[in-house]
């Protein structure tokens, strides 16, 4: 029997729209009632995983910006943390700035942008459709160093950094990976997401990387709380789509990668499924659970 079951949420449960499916939802409370621990594992922030797992109404647990920290919604605490260093984000958004490059501040509570762009641009339209308590609130600033050497009372999760030019973005990426003390994800693809204009449907297309603290992953993070509940790991499922997955699909006793995923990222798969806008989430559980 499996106990646990960790679910990306972008490109995973998420449609492309940002949405839960009713069979996904389905599938997830049958685990539930089975006895499985469903947790949500996502790069997002602490707020916008909690208003996803608050409208499941089946998670304890939720592992928030890349394993940087997890959070018990029963007693409404972290339970464990890997922040980014303020000193150590302040010299990354320096960089960002010299190089005149798009990125974005994940704190628990928001995102800080400078535009909506890229991602923040897919959260935006994503909020069109909740209300006001549901929303990922987006903080735009113009100044995004002075403001967060001046934040109080706000934990970095971590740092994402993105463009439309290859060329530009692997340049940044080189500097990046001379910061000492810091994880940068390696992602080889673009990232595709669709947000609506009206009728219409738009393609947001973007090479982008994650930036945490060094030894931070869904997985690690994962392996604390699975010793917390003694849940070995041949009885855990691991749900994803994309190389921040990566380390948690191989580990896990189950790994299960979407039918929209990259081709060297399903490599690793014990099991490809449908795509996150055809139920892959549900696929997985029925076939498993």
């Amino acid at each position: 029997m499996y106990k646990l079951i960790a679910i990306d949420l972008d490109g995973t449960l998420l449609n492309s729209y940002g949405q839960v499916s009713i069979r996904n939802k389905e599938a997830l409370m049958k685990a539930k009632e089975s006895g499985a621990e469903i947790v949500l594992a996502s790069g997002r922030s602490t707020n916008s995983v909690r208003n996803i797992a608050s409208d499941l109404g089946i998670c304890q647990y939720i592992i928030c910006g890349n394993g940087s920290l997890i959070y018990d919604l029963s007693k409404e605490e972290i339970i464990y943390d890997k922040f980014i260093d303020k000193k150590k984000a302040l010299q990354i958004i320096q960089i960002c700035e010299e190089n005149s490059i798009y990125y974005n501040i994940y704190t628990e509570d928001m995102v800080i942008a400078k535009s909506l762009s890229n991602n923040v641009l897919f959260y935006y339209q994503e909020n069109s459709n909740k209300p006001d308590s549901k929303k990922t609130k987006i903080n735009l600033v113009q100044d995004i160093y002075k403001y967060v050497e001046e934040l109080e009372n706000q934990n970095i999760l971590k740092i994402t950094i993105s463009d439309n030019d290859n060329i530009i973005f692997n340049g940044i990426i080189r500097k990046l990976r001379e910061v000492k003390d810091i994880d940068v994800l390696d992602v080889a693809h673009m990232s595709r997401k669709i947000i609506k204009s009206g009728t219409e449907e738009v393609l947001i297309e973007y090479y982008y990387t994650e930036i945490t603290s060094q030894n931070v992953d869904k997985w690690y993070a994962l392996q604390y709380l699975m010793d917390t509940l003694n849940i070995p790991k041949d009885e855990v499922i691991a749900i994803g789509d994309n190389v921040n997955d990566k380390i948690m699909i191989e580990n896990a006793g189950v790994g299960v990668i979407m039918g929209n995923s990259a081709p060297y990222i399903k490599e690793i798969a014990d099991m490809v499924v449908a795509d996150n806008n055809q139920d892959g989430v549900a696929e997985a559980i029925e076939q498993l659970v």
